[in-house]
């Protein structure tokens, strides 16, 4: 696998590039909200034989440790604190973690604030000096600079967004919900589900800054809610959840100017005879850029669509979590397993996925986790 193509993969995963040690562990991280007697953020081995997951360590923390990112290295962990409510303006908080090399474990290091209420998302540059923090409550994007030992610095940097939506219960105001790095680290791409609207930003990982792009905004259907955002593993094509409508929007992108240019807008991921409310959440690419994931709250599945070579998607199928509001899923970095956070059910249930036809079929597998929001993997 070449340089840029090994990028694309992992932003695909939201998140960064996983550490391979001899030991050859593959170790999973779950964020949680701290509710139903959650302890924080859990830590498994996985075993890929057996299919199964194995509890490390739980790590305290009762700020709703919602969603993580592993830096590149992979000698750190960081976690958004979504409910950490410090300062006047009760902002959220971002926390920093060093990993265990031979264990996988954590132990606590930093923690700064993230600008705005309700982090939701934190993703590293590729480097690993930087980290981009969406606060939905707050609808701005803080970038933090990364210190050589992994702890958090005070935010160098930080964009609020304005702006409302037809939707007056989800769009009364910005909500910025994901800030996603494009593979050539230049960009920085930010979903704003408050303003229908995909930002696009030069980054200066060395300034710790960020400033609007060529284009600055791609704009998708009034009342859709942009929420995650995933690269194609060829470069030329990227992926948007809209959660208010349960579609996804299709794009073209060029690379030298960061530009996105809208294919398909509005594609439907539930079936035609679903009836009830629903809003989808996460999303995500096969290592061998062939199928898209997207999962679905209410319909409690994952739609599976199959990509065309102009990047366009043909409906395939659905798979039932065997769970209650699958929140974030990760494919793992093989393409052989789907890991899926039933945030309501208080688990996280295992598929095994078949390569040929992007199908899944659930194990029977699952372990108990309280609230479950965000699980990624590095290889130790």
């Amino acid at each position: 696998m070449n340089k840029l193509v090994a990028s694309l993969f992992i932003v695909s995963l939201g998140m960064n590039a996983p550490a391979t040690a001899q030991s050859g562990k593959e170790i999973m991280y779950v964020g949680t909200y701290s509710v139903r007697g959650s302890e924080g953020i859990y830590v498994f081995e996985f075993d890929r034989k057996a299919g199964t997951m194995q509890k490390l360590q739980s790590v305290s923390n009762a700020k709703s440790p919602s969603f993580l990112a592993v830096h590149p290295s992979g000698n750190y962990l960081y976690s958004v604190n979504e409910a950490a409510e410090t300062g006047p303006g009760k902002a959220g908080a971002v926390s920093s973690y060093a990993v265990d090399k031979a264990t996988g474990k954590l132990n606590f290091l930093n923690t700064q604030s993230s600008l705005g209420s309700g982090p939701c998302h934190i993703s590293i540059d590729q480097t690993g000096k930087t980290a981009f923090v969406s606060n939905y409550g707050g609808g701005s994007l803080a970038v933090l600079p990364i210190k050589a030992d992994g702890t958090l610095g005070a935010a160098t940097d930080s964009v609020q967004n304005s702006g409302t939506g037809p939707n007056t219960q989800r769009q009364e105001k910005a909500h910025v919900h994901s800030a996603i790095v494009a593979p050539d680290n230049r960009f920085v791409y930010v979903s704003d589900l408050g303003t229908d609207k995909l930002y696009i930003f030069e980054t200066d990982v060395k300034a710790g800054t960020v400033k609007p792009a060529q284009k600055p905004y791609v704009t998708v259907k009034p009342g859709s809610g942009p929420r995650h955002f995933t690269f194609h593993p060829n470069g030329k094509h990227a992926y948007l959840v809209e959660e208010l409508t349960s579609s996804v929007a299709v794009f073209s992108r060029d690379a030298k100017t960061g530009t996105l240019t809208l294919l398909d807008d509005g594609v439907k991921t539930l079936p035609t005879d679903f009836i009830g409310q629903n809003t989808s959440a996460d999303i995500h690419i096969d290592p061998s850029g062939k199928f898209l994931y997207q999962s679905n709250r209410g319909r409690n599945a994952l739609a599976i669509f199959a990509i065309g070579i102009d990047g366009k998607l043909t409906k395939v199928g659905d798979q039932l979590t065997e769970g209650k509001t699958p929140r974030n899923f990760l494919i793992d970095p093989r393409g052989e397993f789907v890991f899926v956070a039933n945030q309501d059910t208080d688990d996280i249930t295992i598929f095994r996925r078949d390569a040929k036809t992007g199908k899944l079929t659930y194990t029977g597998q699952s372990v108990k986790v309280p609230a479950p929001v965000c699980v990624i993997m590095a290889n130790r």
